[in-house]
């Protein structure tokens, strides 16, 4: 019993967290700073601005998932987000991502993002749906954000994003 349940605490919002150990480095939720910590999970919270091909920006609060224990965590178990808020899974090195939304309530866009920060595809990530949701092509992060709102911001493939 005790180990089904800490392997259900293991599994998060990233598959791709657990298949591979490259990954960047960033300061951890007890390095970082109360000025620019999210207040739910602690994570660094970094400015991620995205420009659609008309050249309007729109920046995003995003919690940094740096390590493999954020990414697995990733936004499993909350219930809500606001509508500037978001999180971001940086990766080392370009490779297909791979998420799914195990134990994840809130509906999200995930924002697939390759080595020239540019957009690859933008999946959607329904609530507890095990069902791996993939990028186009290699990529080096995703950004995920409240489901619809990638649409309602004019948000697409081919549009830059940087942090």
């Amino acid at each position: 019993m005790m180990a089904a349940m800490a392997a259900l605490a293991l599994a998060g919002c990233s598959q791709a967290a657990e298949q591979t150990a490259e990954r960047e480095t960033a300061p951890t939720a007890s390095a970082t700073t109360a000025a620019n910590a999210h207040p739910l999970s602690g994570l660094e919270v970094v400015p991620v601005t995205v420009t659609t091909a008309d050249g309007t920006a729109h920046t995003f609060r995003a919690e940094l998932a740096a390590s493999a224990d954020e990414q697995r965590r990733g936004l499993m178990f909350r219930t809500e987000m606001g509508p500037d808020e978001g999180m971001l899974f940086p990766y080392a090195a370009p490779q297909v991502l791979s998420f799914w939304m195990h134990n994840t309530v809130l509906p999200l866009d995930l924002v697939f993002i390759d080595a020239d920060r540019t957009i690859i595809n933008i999946g959607a990530g329904e609530p507890y749906n095990e069902t791996s949701i993939t990028s186009d092509r290699p990529g080096i992060a995703v950004l995920e954000l409240n489901a619809g709102r990638a649409a309602e911001l004019g948000i697409a493939p081919g549009d830059r994003v940087d942090w």
